[in-house]
Order: structure tokens, then sequence, then C-alpha cells
């Protein structure tokens, strides 16, 4: 039997849920984590930095099933060039301080860099941005691939209402109720009052438990390790480029900005904005029983 016949033939059954494992992808050298990038305002589809699919609607359905915890830092020295990229010039996984790997750190800690100060980047923003990273798969192949999806700073703090939540008031929703947020179908929506691009999040239902299963398996998976771990241009293979060091220096901490997780200033209570107009049970109960 030649391999052409081998492939052309019906796949067992017990075979057909399996896919590749690390091991062939490794040998095979098909190592590119996939990452759904928002860039324009669009949910595109990347690997190795090269965008395979898109989707142009306004949401889609995903499954969380890793994240880092805690929010991470990137800075670049130069000007966004629209598609491309090329590793930061300085990053931190947690936040705190600059990444190990950094050649070219711009300081010794986060909050007391000059790049993390109002102002130091366009306008009144921050040189160096907030991220969180997440490790997602997509709720239509749940068998499928583990996708990077990387937020930025709007897409993780603030308030909204309960169909339109940024990312740690949902994470805090679901976990007040006393869930895990990887049984859960996630609603994915690009907001469409926002000036540039910015996610919003909320519960569409559970997953079967057959489903939550995989679910568990691949938030354990390397590529789910890896997408929480990397940053975007190490996710889309970019090589790494000379070290520009930036005008930075160190700050006194008493001039350094507020500390992750909220980087803006707190509302007085007087002002303080009102609770989401309806509760998670609501939202629950209106879901759709699919077991």
């Amino acid at each position: 039997m030649s391999e052409v016949t081998l492939f052309q033939q019906e796949i067992p059954a017990y075979l057909k849920r399996a896919g590749m494992d690390d091991l062939t992808k490794s040998l095979a050298g098909n190592t590119g984590l996939k990452r759904i990038s928002i860039r324009g305002g669009v949910f595109r589809m990347m690997v190795n930095g090269e965008e395979i699919a898109k989707n142009e609607g306004r949401a889609m359905n995903i499954v969380i099933v890793n994240g880092g915890r805690n929010i991470s830092r990137q800075f670049y020295a130069g000007k966004y060039v629209a598609g491309e990229s090329s590793p930061p010039d300085c990053w931190s996984n947690d936040g705190t301080a600059p990444d190990a790997s950094v050649e070219e750190p711009q300081a010794k800690t986060c909050e007391g860099c000059s790049q993390n100060i109002k102002g130091s980047g366009q306008g009144d923003s921050r040189a160096c941005r907030f991220q969180q990273r997440l490790a997602v798969l997509l709720a239509d192949d749940i068998d499928g691939d583990v996708f990077q999806l990387v937020l930025p700073s709007k897409s993780i703090f603030g308030r909204g209402d309960a169909d339109k939540m940024p990312f740690q008031q949902y994470a805090k929703y679901v976990g007040a109720q006393g869930k895990s947020i990887n049984t859960l179908v996630t609603e994915l929506r690009l907001d469409s009052d926002s000036d540039t691009p910015k996610l919003t999040f909320k519960p569409v239902k559970y997953l079967t438990e057959q489903e939550w299963e995989t679910a568990k398996e691949k938030g354990d998976s390397p590529a789910a390790r890896s997408a929480v771990m990397q940053t975007p241009a190490a996710t889309d293979g970019a090589k790494a480029k000379p070290a520009v060091k930036a005008a930075a220096v160190e700050v006194a901490v008493e001039v350094a900005v507020e500390v992750v997780p909220e980087p803006v200033k707190r509302a007085s209570k007087k002002n303080a904005e009102p609770a989401p107009k309806k509760d998670f049970k609501d939202v629950i109960d209106s879901w759709t029983d699919d077991e």
C-alpha cells in the first residue's frame, strides 16, 4: 500500500479526534503557534507572522483555557509600522521587572522606569504598554489548535455592563459566581464604540463534559503555556534585532505612575459607577442546555 493510498482511506473512528501531536509537529517543522490578531478592528488568524484567515464579523466565540497570572508589559523604541512584526526593545512577563532575556532593559524595575510615566508615549499614554496574554480555542473547533490572544489595556481594564465587559471585570464576574472560566464558551466582541481595537467579553453557555475535558487538556499543553509566556512577536517567529536603548533613566519612586492592576485613578465612592444592570444568574438562566 502506498502512502497516498493510506491517507486517502477513511480514518479510524478512534483517531478522528487525535490531531497532530507535538512530536510530529516538531519533526515536521510545524512548530508555529497560532495567534488571533485584532489589527485594524478585524479578527485575523496568524501563523508565523502570516495572516492565514480573517473573520470580519464583530464577534466570535472562544474557550479560554489558560492565561497569564500577571499583566505583561512591552516597549518599542521606534514608531509602530502596520503589519511589521519585530521583537520589542524591552518587555516584562510579570509587569514588575524586565525579562531576563532583554539585552538592553530600560530600567531595573517597571515601576521605576521612565517609559512607564504617562506622557512618555503618544499623547498622555505610556510608552510601555500593558498587555494580558490568553490561550484560547475556537468554540466551533475545540479539538483544534490553541491560539494566543493578546489583550491591549483597553480590553483589560475598566467597567462595562454584563454583555460587554473588559477582561478583568469578566474574570471577576465569573469567579464571583464560583464558576471556572474554562467551563464556558465566551463571546469575544469588537467594541464598535471604541476608536481603537477593543475587545469585550460575555458568557454564552457551558461546555459539555467532553468539551470541558478537552479544554482542560489543551490548557495544560505546551502550546498553551507558550501562548501565555511569549510576546506576540516571538509567537510570530520574529528574529531578534539589534538592541536600541531609548533615552531612559531610573526615576524616583515618588514620580512613578500607579501600579497594575488598575492603571487609572480610582473614583470616589460618591461618583462610583453603578453595578452591572443584570447579574450572572440572569445570564445563566437564559442559556440553552445543550446536554
